[in-house]
């Protein structure tokens, strides 16, 4: 079973319009809301592919019980503690081209007995877990190396960990030992100075997978370097394409690299393609998943 954390989750809201004009009124064609944050996109997609998860996350207020009753219609298994902070939203507007703009509540503040809970409950739940994803940002409240001590508690269980963060959490993810950390290029230049990975790799991260968009990813791993490209550009909502990417290297515990890098851009392009985050155009999946090209270096 591989146990998803999601920090700070999110109901998503999508907006589809023909055009997204600043300081205009805009009538929506199309809404789709569904229970969202990274890790719970994680588990979706998981889920989707037939892959047994379990999404953990702290939800509270109104828009938590939404959350809850979307991955109980969606079938994802489930255990969202509740919690007295209100869950947040996000908003994706997508225009006629498929260029998305994405707007990102923060999210109310967890008091620290609600984040022990939630420890607590990730505890609860280890000793049946093949792989523990730690995914997006922690909620203000929640101490800056929260994702850090899961990853020590996974690892004392000897389960491999899966970080996507930044800043402060992914460093000290990092310097925890994660099995792999995966910023996306901007993260890593805001969270390190450069577009070097193995400034994360030097703390202590086993490996760093870097999402580089429409271009596929690099990795540095224990294997080596790769490079990892889709045969071409997919055209969509990127939301959710880096935890599809996730989702595979998660799935791939234990294969050798290329081959997870390989599923990692075919997941990562047909989620692209698919209308909403956690979700993959199996389409789309079935034309490029032989097509990914991986390279040393």
């Amino acid at each position: 079973m591989i146990l998803t954390v999601t920090g700070n989750p999110a109901l998503d809201v999508s907006y589809r319009v023909p055009e997204l004009r600043a300081g205009q009124t805009h009538r929506v064609r199309i809404v789709h809301e569904r229970a969202g944050g990274k890790g719970l996109n994680v588990s979706r997609v998981l889920h989707e592919r037939g892959v047994p998860t379990l999404a953990l996350g702290p939800v509270g207020g109104i828009l938590g019980d939404s959350l809850r009753a979307d991955l109980a219609d969606a079938g994802v298994p489930h255990d969202l503690l509740p919690v007295a902070a209100p869950t947040r939203m996000t908003i994706a507007v997508v225009d006629d081209t498929a260029e998305a703009t994405l707007f990102t509540e923060p999210g109310g503040p967890l008091s620290p007995v609600d984040w022990e809970r939630l420890v607590a409950l990730v505890d609860r739940y280890l000793d049946d877990a093949t792989v523990l994803v730690c995914s997006g940002s922690l909620p203000a409240g929640a101490p800056a190396d929260g994702y850090a001590d899961l990853v020590a508690r996974a690892k004392r269980a000897g389960v491999p960990t899966i970080v996507d963060a930044t800043g402060p959490a992914l460093l000290a993810a990092a310097a925890a030992g994660a099995d792999i950390v995966k910023p996306n290029r901007d993260e890593l230049r805001d969270t390190v100075g450069s577009d070097d990975p193995a400034a994360l790799t030097q703390l202590g991260a086993a490996a760093v997978v870097v999402s580089h968009g429409a271009e596929g990813l690099r990795a540095h791993t224990p294997e080596g370097p790769f490079t990892a490209r889709p045969p071409h550009r997919v055209a969509g909502n990127p939301t959710g394409a880096g935890d599809a990417a996730v989702a595979a290297l998660a799935r791939t515990e234990g294969l050798p690299w290329p081959e997870r890098l390989r599923l990692a851009v075919a997941w990562s392009a047909a989620a692209v393609a698919a209308p909403l985050a956690g979700s993959l155009d199996t389409d789309v999946l079935a034309e490029i998943a032989d097509a990914v090209e991986v390279l040393p270096g």
